[in-house]
């Protein structure tokens, strides 16, 4: 696989064959677009050069033509999950009981032959230290991983190539994203962004800030809204002057990440 410097993000989407893009990483794209998986979900292939061995990231949705291209990267280690969403996980089992791969995730009852994972747990294979970062607030299960000694990290939904991610309806929801986009601010200027869905980007820390100061300004605009609506406004309500330049097919996701922003605003204030 070639350095991240010698692709430029600008070669995404690249359906039907393996990408590569830093060292140690190179992504299958799936061929799932709509409007909540951007051009598709990105299926992430780890190892370190000169390993014939692999680990994916995400196999995606349960598509024969995907897992075939998965499957045709060479003998698969292990497979991890970055969270329990359908286009990330479905082909999960499928893919495991073809490659023989154990399956991990932090929720036990998603793991296949293994334990589930631990926040902060060093998993090695295919020749990589692969460190586990907990990242709650797009789900409540959702990780991203570092992938020690090639500079990037695979952010899942928490971070997306391009837009943003939708909160979770779970209690906390933006208070755990806000504190999970802080840990992303904390690892090394320029660690190579990889996300779950769009394109690879070069500098995660930053992106992470950038992140956060948007969410600082979603948050200004729904204080101003509650403040022309009153404090018992619905999250639709609220979207529909917040989110007025966006797509309203796009509104009922909307809506969840509204719902968390008010109930963190009526606990912080």
């Amino acid at each position: 696989m070639t350095d991240s410097s010698e692709i430029s993000p600008s070669a995404h989407p690249a359906y039907g064959t393996l990408r590569s893009v830093t060292s140690a990483a190179g992504v299958v794209l799936a061929e799932n677009p709509s409007g909540m998986t951007l051009d598709g979900t990105n299926s992430w292939v780890l190892r370190a050069p000169g390993q014939r061995g692999c680990v994916v990231v995400d196999p995606g949705p349960d598509h024969a033509h995907h897992l075939d291209r998965l499957a045709e990267q060479g003998p698969v280690e292990l497979i991890l999950l970055t969270h329990h969403h359908l286009d990330h996980s479905e082909a999960a089992r499928t893919f495991s009981e073809r490659t023989g791969a154990p399956v991990r995730a932090l929720d036990p009852q998603l793991s296949l032959g293994a334990e589930g994972l631990g926040p902060d747990e060093a998993v090695g294979a295919a020749g990589l230290d692969i460190r586990v970062v907990a990242t709650p607030g797009h789900t409540t299960d959702s990780l991203c991983f570092v992938v020690d000694g090639d500079g990037s990290v695979l952010t899942g939904d928490t971070v997306l190539g391009r837009g943003t991610t939708v909160l979770g309806d779970h209690h906390g929801a933006l208070g755990d994203y806000l504190a999970s986009l802080d840990r992303l601010a904390a690892l090394p200027a320029g660690t190579t962004l990889l996300p779950g869905h769009g394109p690879d980007l070069g500098d995660a820390p930053q992106i992470a800030r950038d992140y956060l100061a948007h969410r600082e300004q979603r948050l200004g605009q729904v204080r101003e809204a509650l403040r022309r609506l009153g404090g018992s406004a619905t999250p639709r309500q609220v979207v529909e002057i917040v989110y007025a330049d966006v797509d309203e097919s796009l509104w009922p996701a909307a809506d969840i990440s509204v719902a968390a922003q008010l109930e963190y605003l009526r606990e912080h204030g």
